[in-house]
């Protein structure tokens, strides 16, 4: 995929209704790496790795809305079968989200990321403690020995992923959390039917050439 290409992500709501493209601006444009965007090899993923189609999932660990929409996601992305899922952790809301975005990608080094992600997910409200992020962390079977071993041999390689993910989700004019890319289209708190669609949409353009090519 190149620059050019990312051109063709378009705003959408969850009913698929198309806004404004992402780019208003040549000089927007060039602030994007769009290789970053869809390939950092450091981002955690998962699905299909060939999938013909990937969603690029930016949340926040305190977003109630990303924790409603985290269990359609999953399950659409299971269910489908040819989706590459991509995490975009980018806590926004408070420095808790800050502290769990940190011990999720910490986990990824043992392979764990998608593990804690999920307890993070299922932790319900707002405003989550830091020491509530912790339990659940210790809950969801991960090795705390190596987690906390990783998050300090890897803390300026995390920072530097979360450094990325705010970048790109500024110079995408992202306004808030959750906020997904699907193919060509930007949407948020979407639900089962509307990930359905989007991924049905979005296959529709790619067939017609309308859509990113990777």
């Amino acid at each position: 995929m190149n620059r050019r290409s990312l051109l063709g992500l378009m705003a959408a709501t969850s009913s698929m209704t198309l806004l404004s493209p992402l780019f208003s601006t040549p000089v927007m444009a060039q602030t994007i790496d769009v290789k970053m965007v869809l390939h950092d090899p450091d981002t955690p993923e998962s699905g299909n790795p060939k999938g013909d189609v990937t969603i690029v999932a930016f949340t926040d660990y305190n977003c109630p809305f990303c924790k409603a929409s985290a269990p359609d996601l999953k399950r659409i992305v299971a269910e489908d079968g040819k989706v590459r899922l991509v995490y975009k952790d980018w806590p926004i809301l408070t420095k808790a989200s800050v502290y769990g975005a940190k011990l999720a990608l910490a986990a990824k080094y043992q392979g764990k990321y998608e593990l804690v992600h999920d307890a993070l997910m299922t932790i319900p409200g707002k405003q989550i403690p830091e020491g509530e992020m912790l339990d659940a962390v210790k809950r969801s079977g991960v090795d705390m020995n190596r987690l906390n071993a990783d998050l300090k041999t890897h803390g300026n390689d995390i920072a530097a992923i979360l450094k990325r993910n705010m970048d790109q989700a500024e110079a995408l004019g992202m306004q808030g959390t959750p906020t997904y890319l699907i193919g060509p289209f930007r949407t948020s708190t979407l639900d089962y039917d509307g990930f359905k669609q989007a991924l049905a949409e979005a296959r529709r353009r790619q067939a017609a050439g309308q859509g990113i090519a990777e």
